[in-house]
């Protein structure tokens, strides 16, 4: 493996983890106040080693150019999909943003933040979900696909384990 790849690498496996734990905790804090602040340091860490992995890949890969991975991004596309459409790479732009402003918002508004509506909160995570399982399920291969299946399908399971639990205690105090 070259410097280059290495150095490309190794920040989007630090984005995943800490994509993962954050999302966990976040799910959790809301039974458990104290991981709040854990979950938003998680957070932080994986909007800032995305725009790591974002710089070293221009760096190593495109030479700056944005034609470059505008085409890269296109081929990868179309041996997926057979649609030769860079697009995505504005996909994955628009969640850099988002992610930026999602973590500055919750570091200044922390109480703003928490009551955001919850519609946002799932749609902003299923955004997130949506492109970090095409990233590293649909278009990678070998031990990448493999963690990523196990890492979301195992998130899946904390929120479904985390909505059921809510549900039951709300059916239970309206019972009460």
């Amino acid at each position: 493996m070259s410097t280059g790849e290495l150095m490309t690498s190794v920040p989007v496996w630090v984005t995943l983890i800490a994509y993962f734990a954050g999302a966990v905790l976040i799910t959790i804090s809301r039974r458990k106040p104290q991981l709040e602040r854990t979950a938003r340091w998680a957070w932080t860490i994986a909007v800032i080693s995305l725009l790591v992995h974002v710089g070293f890949a221009y760096h190593f890969y495109h030479g700056w150019s944005q034609e470059s991975a505008y085409r890269e991004t296109a081929r990868q596309t179309a041996l997926v999909t057979g649609l030769e459409w860079g697009g995505g790479l504005y996909i994955n732009y628009f969640l850099i943003l988002c992610w930026i402003f999602d973590v500055g918002w919750w570091w200044r508004g922390l109480e703003q933040y928490r009551r955001r509506s919850a519609t946002l909160a799932v749609i902003w995570q299923a955004f997130l979900i949506f492109v970090i399982f095409n990233a590293t399920v649909v278009f990678k291969t070998g031990a990448l696909r493999f963690i990523g299946l196990v890492l979301c399908g195992s998130l899946g399971l904390v929120w479904l384990y985390e909505a059921l639990k809510r549900s039951r205690e709300e059916q239970t105090q309206a019972l009460n």
